[in-house]
């Protein structure tokens, strides 16, 4: 079913996008939301907050505990259920500090930025750091030379487009981005913009950040540095397996479902990519995709499947999300991208068909995927 409640076939799903520019602007859309949307509420975002935490908490609680007391055979089955849990928790947990730096936490960018700095540097992700190339992810989505982070391969990177391009190299691709695809990013750069030179989400002179950032990134780095010596105090009086499979795992698990919900919510064969020459804000913004992630949507505060309402007007917060994206469909119409394909079946489908992109055949600037 499609987000109106309409059966979609794959035809309809994998059809391209319009790629004209819209007949609507930027204010038409902030005209159909309504203004309470707008309004951050202290409360229901503290209420998000600590309820994340008190199931984070639990979970915890739960698993150190009375799994270490299971017989060996359900023990095996406790501790991936745990993983999966407390994994897809902390992935929301996480989703409220992305807010916290959008400034869409509260009114006061000063408690944004504390709460965002505490979650972001539990979650094992440099907040401000994080915070700054986001904002240029925003600020030129779907750009093939200035989006931040996905940047579709073209067919000439022959170790993509033909090495790659097979069920084995599939198989390798997936595995890898879902795995240490956070990681990468955040160290290496990798699926990242091209900065002529290592860039790096903790380096303060790294390029994707301008001088008046790099104390901050400092200061990102303290954050991360005081919850790995936590982590390594908890080593010491826990044991390296407890500590694995309490802490690191979930962790882990977290940064999966991130790659999950980032690159769902960009990566789609309908979607096109623009060069300097035919990009502009709004049509970058469009090129989202909302998905449904089933009984996750709510643990990940309905992220998945409110992004592109979230590109167009970042400051609005996830309870009032879903309202505002009813509100502007009607505008958007054809403009507007849902895929409720099974997450799984996503992953594996845009794995294999998003392999690199090629100008579109009639349209200059316009950049479609191909495998």
């Amino acid at each position: 079913m499609g987000a109106g409640g309409q059966m979609k076939t794959e035809e309809d799903i994998l059809k391209h996008v319009p790629v004209s520019k819209p007949p609507f602007g930027i204010s038409d859309l902030k005209k159909a939301v309504p203004p309470h949307c707008f309004k951050r509420s202290l409360i229901r975002s503290f209420g998000s907050f600590f309820r994340d935490l008190i199931i984070i908490y639990t979970f915890y609680y739960l698993a150190s505990t009375y799994i270490p007391l299971l017989p060996p055979t359900l023990s095996y089955v406790a501790w991936p259920l745990y993983w999966f849990a407390q994994g897809s928790i902390l992935m929301g947990f996480w989703i409220l500090g992305h807010e916290c730096g959008h400034h869409a936490f509260s009114e006061y960018q000063w408690v944004d930025d504390a709460v965002g700095f505490f979650i972001h540097s539990v979650c094992l992700t440099p907040y401000f750091s994080f915070k700054y190339s986001h904002r240029s992810h925003h600020a030129h989505t779907n750009s093939i030379e200035y989006d931040e982070v996905y940047i579709p391969k073209r067919k000439a990177d022959t170790f993509f487009s033909e090495f790659l391009n097979n069920g084995p190299g599939n198989v390798f691709t997936l595995i890898l981005r879902t795995t240490l695809g956070l990681p990468l990013y955040l160290i290496f750069n990798t699926y990242g913009r091209d900065y002529n030179g290592f860039a790096n989400h903790f380096l303060p002179q790294s390029g994707i950040f301008n001088d008046r950032e790099r104390g901050q990134v400092v200061l990102s780095d303290v954050g991360i540095a005081a919850v790995l010596y936590a982590l390594y105090q908890l080593l010491l009086t826990q044991g390296l397996k407890t500590t694995i499979f309490l802490q690191g795992i979930p962790l882990f698990v977290m940064s999966g479902f991130f790659i999950f919900l980032t690159y769902l919510n960009h990566t789609h064969p309908a979607i096109a990519h623009y060069d300097s020459t035919e990009w502009d804000w709004l049509r970058g913004a469009l090129s989202t995709i909302d998905r449904d992630f089933g009984i996750l949507n709510r643990v990940f505060h309905n992220a998945n499947h409110t992004h592109g309402i979230h590109h167009l007007f970042p400051t609005i917060p996830h309870y009032h999300a879903i309202e505002a994206r009813e509100a502007v469909k009607p505008i958007l119409g054809e403009y507007y991208m849902y895929d409720d394909t099974p997450i799984l079946k996503a992953m594996w489908r845009d794995t294999k068909e998003c392999i690199y992109v090629e100008p579109d055949e009639e349209k200059k600037g316009v950049y479609w995927y191909y495998k």
